[in-house]
């Protein structure tokens, strides 16, 4: 397998135009800070950091985000950079000893963007004028605003030290992972990247509005507008997915990677409460509530209480679907059951066809919480992760006091 990875990803290199090295010399990375660089739709560049330790292992950072990559391969003058949940990788090539160029991939979606990287650089934005204002709180906003089709809501939560913001935008199926960037005069610049999405926010702020364009990619943007507002708050994340009319169980039967199919209905489930995760392995706030839940599981261990996740991949077979819910499943350390639901799409449509009894499934992940009867006692929709502080930590407490109390019913 990893032959093959190594041969796709030379044959990739060389048709961007990269020119063949035919020298015997061979490469490392130098040990210490490197600024790269994502070419998104516009030409714009998306920006990370990383690091590069004494072993050739690597470190991505955002704000207070730290991504540890251990699988690292160079081959004379090309290295390959995997990470260690998500499919996507990049393949790149050593211009000198100090400059990478190359690819940042994700096969299963034929998405290629345009890599770059430099040693030495420790800025992730250029900072070159004192801000006009202190961005600080909570920010109410509406991307792709004049699209009715396409137009959702979102709160963003930012924090300021002179010119360096961080934060996130929660939207009512997630958040947009922990956003690192500047805010020279009037301009602000963030971004993040952790192996699956690459986002790059840019905008104008006046008269307390900040009016700009989110690119996702080189596959996506859209214009947003956000409006100083810290009382708002986005619709009740438990009021948007629900047991449609006539339905008053939650049934599922699906395999997990050995081909073992599990029921609701089985035994394993009945007199328990039990978690039920709508995830997929390509999910950032999938991982992020996977790592919560494992933990949670392994530090509350009770005969009573089961936790299982449905995996809806976007891999398009089936054994590359096994693959990524077994890399995923060892990285993150999962103590229970996680079966295929879907593979070949991870469109929510189909997915509410393989769960007709909810009227939709909104976001990834949904959790559906079951008391011992059976009966579904709440539809949380998307995963506020830690990249959202406080709303985090208030979700943390309202999780496991619902759950102490089921157990104790």
């Amino acid at each position: 397998m990893k032959i093959q990875f190594l041969f796709l990803s030379l044959f990739i290199l060389v048709a961007i135009g990269c020119k063949k090295d035919t020298s015997t010399k061979e490469y490392a990375l130098k040990s210490g800070p490197w600024r790269a660089t994502l070419t998104v739709q516009d030409d714009q560049e998306l920006p990370f950091l990383f690091e590069v330790l004494e072993d050739q292992s690597i470190q991505i950072f955002n704000a207070e985000e730290v991504i540890e990559l251990q699988d690292i391969v160079i081959k004379k003058d090309s290295v390959f950079i995997k990470f260690p949940v998500f499919e996507g990788y990049i393949a790149a090539r050593f211009l000198d000893s100090s400059k990478l160029t190359g690819l940042f991939i994700k096969e299963e979606l034929g998405r290629k963007v345009p890599f770059n990287a430099q040693f030495g650089l420790q800025d992730r934005f250029e900072i070159n004028e004192s801000p006009s204002q202190n961005i600080t709180g909570g920010w109410q906003t509406v991307f792709s605003p004049d699209h009715k089709d396409e137009r959702y809501i979102a709160k963003g939560i930012f924090k300021q030290n002179d010119n360096i913001v961080t934060g996130t935008f929660r939207t009512t199926t997630g958040d947009y992972r922990y956003l690192e960037g500047v805010l020279n005069k009037d301009e602000l610049q963030l971004s993040t990247f952790d192996g699956a999405h690459a986002f790059l926010f840019k905008g104008t702020i006046k008269d307390s509005m900040i009016t700009g364009n989110f690119y996702s990619g080189s596959h996506w943007k859209e214009p947003f507008i956000a409006k100083k507002n810290d009382e708002y708050e986005l619709p009740d994340e438990d009021s948007l997915t629900y047991l449609k009319k006539g339905y008053e169980k939650l049934k599922f039967r699906f395999p997990n990677t050995k081909g073992d199919t599990l029921s609701f209905d089985s035994e394993r489930f009945k007199n328990k409460v039990s978690i039920i995760q709508i995830m997929g392995t390509w999910c950032p706030n999938c991982l992020d509530e996977s790592k919560y839940l494992a933990n949670f599981f392994k530090e509350n261990k009770n005969s009573d209480l089961e936790i299982v996740a449905l995996a809806f991949e976007y891999a398009k077979t089936k054994e590359k679907a096994i693959t990524a819910v077994e890399k995923f499943k060892n990285a993150v350390g999962i103590p229970y059951p996680v079966l295929i639901a879907q593979y070949g799409s991870s469109d929510k449509g189909k997915a509410q066809e393989k769960l007709p009894m909810l009227n939709h499934v909104l976001s990834y992940p949904t959790t559906i919480i079951v008391d011992k009867k059976g009966n579904v006692r709440k539809i949380h929709t998307g995963f506020n992760g830690p990249a959202t502080g406080t709303k985090y930590e208030a979700f943390k407490i309202e999780f496991e006091t619902l759950v102490k109390e089921l157990l104790a019913e």
